[in-house]
């Protein structure tokens, strides 16, 4: 009798790998001084993206014999994201709390930095930044950021799930009636 897969654990290695990624990927921006340049946030999307098609496919070829539907795709991707998502939130939170606590403030300066090449009025500014200084810390950012990584998280599993499913033959497939 052929034995089932738990998704959960079929995938935490999946997400171990995703997450090393990100850690691997943001210390790497940090040490050369690009945490606050926009074009390697869309890079970091793609290496997402391509890394997440691999680790599905992975999850299908190794647990599911090289078949999988589009609903168990997308349900492996939410799971390799929430793995994700949680361990890189530990990693924001030591990240900002604990290696450089100063890189909010330099976030803060290009954040008004940004506002100001826009035009926008001085007191919007200073309004803008009384917010953010009161969001931008450690114990608020990761919480935050399990949210935020789901939902990037999902809407990729839903792309992804696209190119990765690989529905088998059912007359060839199906278990045998006893």
């Amino acid at each position: 009798m052929e034995q089932k897969s738990n998704v959960w654990k079929a995938n935490l290695t999946n997400g171990l790998i995703l997450s090393m990624i990100g850690i691997v990927y943001t210390l790497v921006m940090y040490f050369l001084d690009l945490t606050i340049n926009k074009t390697q946030g869309y890079v970091f999307l793609l290496i997402l993206v391509v890394a997440l098609f691999f680790l599905i496919k992975s999850y299908r070829d190794n647990y599911l014999h090289g078949s999988i539907t589009y609903g168990q795709a997308v349900g492996a991707g939410v799971v390799i994201f929430l793995y994700y998502a949680i361990i890189t939130a530990v990693f924001t939170y030591i990240l900002f709390s604990i290696i450089d606590p100063g890189l909010i403030d330099k976030q803060l300066a290009a954040a008004e930095e940004l506002m100001a090449k826009r035009g926008i009025p001085q007191e919007a500014v200073d309004a803008g930044l009384k917010i953010q200084k009161k969001m931008m810390k450690p114990e608020i950012m990761a919480p935050l950021s399990i949210f935020g990584n789901m939902l990037y998280g999902v809407i990729m599993s839903l792309i992804v799930a696209i190119f990765v499913k690989k529905e088998g033959n059912p007359l060839i497939d199906s278990p045998e009636v006893k």
